[in-house]
């Protein structure tokens, strides 16, 4: 198992790079060079390729190998980073040059390809019992590797310049499409031979053939919304805090190094249980209360906390609770996301392999949607609702996926 959880991590810590890059790192770069917030916020539209992923996953799943398609788009990402260092942007308000946006915009597109063929990877090389382990890695070394590329290289921003902050991960794309290549577990996969019998796949009825696949719509329904309490409550709560006295650096500490560090230790925590064989779907359901329960706990302290005139003092006891809950929220949040992350793997393994690299993105972006979804609306849900309507809608929202766990197919037991 060493052989194949070895590439897995090195590859999904490199995949971490662009997100931790282009949410922490280039932002900062783009406004210290004077381009105005605005130009600096419409930079996001070039994570665009990551929502179309199932438009080029069937190649993945018909055309070439996995070997081939990891090693070609990892060097791809180091040759754009290339050219990304050799043409910074000019100083000034005006937008991103077209060719500095063209080729961040294929860095996207090379990092969401990479993507479809590394969870295809680790959907076809891992055995069931070895999905706990195997979505450990996933998760904490993509977790690592956009801390890596955001608050690391944040950090050196002083002293890194625009091209050689690209040449260093040119280069960090270029050994890992090496070690791609000569990775003796990636030798053996086999190359895959399109037959006639697949030309329906390539279809508009692609995606009734996936939702046709074994637990595929429970999967989906669940992926849809097993975040979504989370995400609205990790979204304002910190924002919360902030309004009631929480400076901005203790909470920047708390809620980003601590957080990533607690989420960390939830997910390892998940693979750890998982690899002593606990089930996913026992494991979500037990874990699902925890989080449950956790957010009670936050939403009784909010509303507690949520007076006039009422603030969180330097040596408080609720400053230390407030803060505690915070993290606690992502260690349970790292935690189900480990097992939900496996529940996926397993349901895509059920598929026949010319559809797994489709049926896992599909999978995938589904997730991100449904994180997205209340994490966005949020900030408007509680202008509207007030915070203490929101909070009791997101506390209904995640006792939700709870009740939809007694619905799973047997398939997925």
């Amino acid at each position: 198992m060493r052989g194949k959880l070895l590439p897995l991590a090195g590859l999904y810590l490199v995949q971490g790079l662009p997100y931790g890059l282009q949410s922490g790192l280039l932002p900062v770069l783009l406004r210290a060079r004077g381009l105005s917030l605005t130009r600096v916020a419409l930079a996001k539209v070039l994570y665009l390729p990551w929502l179309l992923k199932l438009a080029w996953a069937p190649l993945v799943d018909t055309r070439g190998s996995l070997r081939a398609w990891l090693t070609l788009s990892t060097a791809a990402l180091g040759l754009v980073c290339a050219l990304l260092a050799a043409l910074p942007p000019a100083a000034g308000p005006a937008g991103l040059p077209a060719t500095v946006a063209g080729l961040l915009l294929l860095l996207n597109l090379g990092a969401a390809v990479q993507d479809v063929a590394l969870d295809t990877l680790a959907v076809q090389l891992l055995e069931p019992a070895e999905l706990g382990p195997g979505n450990t890695v996933q998760v904490v070394a993509y977790k690592l590797g956009a801390v890596l590329a955001g608050g690391g290289l944040l950090a050196l921003v002083p002293t890194l310049s625009w091209a050689l902050l690209f040449v260093l991960l040119a280069a960090t794309y270029w050994l890992a499409a090496a070690l791609v290549w000569a990775a003796p577990a990636l030798r053996q996969l086999p190359v895959h031979q399109p037959q006639p019998s697949e030309a329906p796949l390539r279809t508009l009825h692609l995606l009734q053939d996936l939702l046709a696949m074994p637990g595929t719509l429970w999967t989906a329904g669940f992926v849809l919304t097993y975040k979504l309490g989370e995400q609205g409550a990790s979204s304002l709560f910190p924002l919360f805090l902030l309004d009631h006295g929480i400076s901005t650096p203790e909470l920047g500490l708390w809620n980003g190094v601590g957080a990533v560090l607690c989420s960390i230790v939830g997910s390892s925590l998940g693979g750890a249980l998982l690899s002593r064989h606990w089930q996913p779907l026992p494991l979500l359901r037990s874990v699902l209360r925890f989080r449950l329960g956790g957010l009670a706990c936050q939403t009784a302290l909010l509303f507690h906390l949520d007076g006039p005139g009422l603030r969180l003092g330097p040596s408080a006891a609720l400053r230390g609770a407030a803060l505690l809950s915070l993290c606690l929220q992502h260690l349970l949040g790292g935690l189900v996301t480990t097992t939900t992350f496996t529940l996926m793997m397993r349901c895509s393994q059920l598929t026949p392999s010319a559809l797994q690299a489709t049926h896992y993105s599909l999978l995938a972006t589904l997730e991100l949607l449904g994180k997205l979804f209340l994490g966005t609306l949020a900030g408007a849900l509680a202008d509207s609702l007030g915070l203490h309507l929101c909070f009791s809608l997101f506390l209904v929202l995640s006792g939700l996926p709870i009740l939809y766990l007694s619905l799973a197919p047997s398939t997925l037991a």
